[in-house]
Formats: C-alpha cells, sequence, structure tokens
C-alpha cells in the first residue's frame, strides 16, 4: 500500500510540473525568428547563383552583388548583425526555411503550394514578366509560338516559371535543372532551343552568352515577386519584414539596387524594363 501510494505522488508530482511547463508562455518555450537572429548576430539570407537578384564573386567567393545581397545587408545592418548568405536553391528553399537554414529568402514568389509551408509579407518585393531567351531563329512571339512538341525549353525546376510552362506550353519539350544557371546552360550548349525566366536574369545572361533574342511572350504575364520566411506564431520577423520590403520599395530603393547591379554588369537601365510596377510602360 506505501509502495503504491509513493507511486501516486510521483504521478501527480509529474503531471503538476508538465502543467506548469504547459503553461509557459510560448516566448519562453521557443524563440522568435526576430530574437534568434538578435542573439546569433547574424541574418541568414539564402542565396542561389541568378543575378542580378544574386551574385558570387568567382575571383573571392563573396556573395557581393544583387538586389538580395544587397537588400539582405540593409537589413542586417538595421537590425545590427552580421548579413550571412546560405547558397541554396530555388527548389530547396522552402525546406531550408523550415529546417531553420535560413531567415529569409528574396525574389521567392508566393505560390499557393509555397504558402502552406512558410509565410510570406503582405507588400510585393518587386515585380517582373516572364520572359525566354530563345534562339534567334525560333518563333517566340506568343506562348502559343513555343507550345510544340518540337521546341524544347530549358527552366528552374519547382519555380513559379516551371509551373506556368507544365500549366500552359505543356506541348513542348521541358527540361528541368536545379537553377538559373544550369538552365542557362543548356542553352548555351544547344541542347535547347530557350530558356524560361523572368526577365531580369536573362539580360545578365544575354550580356554573358553574347547571342539569343530575349521575348516577352503574349499574352504577357506580370507577376509579383515576394520573400519568404519560415512560419511561427509570432510574427514579429513577419511583420518587420513586410514593413521593410515595402518602404525598400514605395521609396524606389528597390528599383535603385536593381539598376546599380545593371550598370555594375554593363547594361543600360534604360533598355531594361523596371521592377517597379508603376514604372512599367503599359
Amino acid at each position: 500500500m506505501k509502495q503504491s501510494r509513493r507511486h501516486l505522488l510521483r504521478a501527480l508530482g509529474a503531471a503538476a510540473s508538465a502543467g506548469a511547463l504547459g503553461s509557459l508562455p510560448l516566448r519562453a518555450q521557443a524563440q522568435s525568428t526576430m530574437e534568434t537572429v538578435k542573439q546569433r548576430g547574424s541574418l541568414r539570407v539564402g542565396v542561389t547563383q541568378a543575378p542580378p537578384w544574386y551574385s558570387k564573386d568567382p575571383r573571392s567567393g563573396q556573395w557581393n552583388a544583387g538586389v538580395g545581397v544587397s537588400m539582405g545587408q540593409a537589413m542586417a545592418q538595421e537590425l545590427g548583425v552580421k548579413f550571412d548568405p546560405v547558397e541554396v536553391t530555388w527548389g530547396t528553399a522552402v525546406a531550408a526555411l523550415q529546417g531553420n537554414r535560413i531567415d529569409l529568402m528574396f525574389v521567392l514568389d508566393a505560390t499557393p503550394e509555397r504558402a502552406q509551408a512558410i509565410d510570406f509579407p503582405k507588400n510585393p518585393l518587386l515585380y517582373y514578366s516572364l520572359a525566354v531567351l530563345a534562339r534567334e531563329d525560333l518563333p517566340a512571339k506568343a506562348w502559343a509560338d513555343l507550345n510544340q512538341p518540337k521546341v524544347r525549353l530549358s527552366v528552374p525546376q519547382a519555380t513559379s516559371m516551371d509551373k506556368f510552362l507544365t500549366e500552359n506550353v505543356s506541348q513542348a519539350e521541358i527540361q528541368r535543372f536545379p537553377g538559373n544557371p544550369e538552365a542557362i546552360a543548356a542553352f548555351q550548349a544547344g541542347r535547347v532551343d530557350a530558356v524560361c525566366l523572368f526577365h531580369p536574369p536573362l539580360l545578365a545572361a544575354r550580356q554573358r552568352l553574347g547571342r539569343g533574342k530575349i521575348v516577352l511572350p503574349t499574352p504577357p504575364v506580370t507577376n509579383p515577386s515576394s520573400v519568404g520566411v519560415r512560419r511561427e506564431d509570432d510574427k514579429t520577423f513577419l511583420n518587420w519584414v513586410d514593413e521593410r520590403i515595402g518602404h525598400y520599395y514605395r521609396s524606389g530603393q528597390t528599383q535603385k539596387w536593381y539598376e546599380e547591379f545593371l550598370v555594375g554588369f554593363g547594361l543600360d537601365p534604360k533598355e531594361a524594363p523596371p521592377i517597379q510596377k508603376e514604372l512599367i510602360r503599359s
């Protein structure tokens, strides 16, 4: 009897302890991203070789150019922490956020599938139009021209570009690659007739390759892009990111960072479609 009583008292004590832990506020049980970033002293930004969003210097190995790099550096400075680029791919970015490898990733479109797994701010990051870098002799004025079994297209896998081609240009031969460089390399090697990306990365690709034509097929497809952040109950970090990208966009700073990269890459910003919707000519 005494032994049973002792077991009962232990069980009650354990239950009381569990109840006390359960009553602790969420803040005490798990830090928010904002708290963790400040405590760690660094803002981990997902990056992938995709000018003009992210560009790594091949000589130094440093991520030192691009809209995402400039914006990440500015955000880190405002938080008083270090900018910490972490290499991922477009296809692995969501998993990197969920696995707490990165804190955010710029130019990640808020697709319905991604929105089930991570959070996106309300303000748009920027706007861009879907385009192709194609052989000079390839008919590409309309998406219907490309929707042919004889046309070979390359695209980064698990992206909004991939989703669009799958749903609208399904008759073409679509070759999917891990990221922008591999999709562009397939065009460069002649394995495909065109590479499909949003227009800004194609400007850099055309400049580097020195051949091909950039076409925005009709009907035009212009989408907002966003910033992916980890989903959590505490929305402090999400709201802060939303406020900052809204400020950068409305003040023209995002467009300025874009134009600065184009100039540094040897391109004339006046010849490139803007990424601020209000500046896009209809």
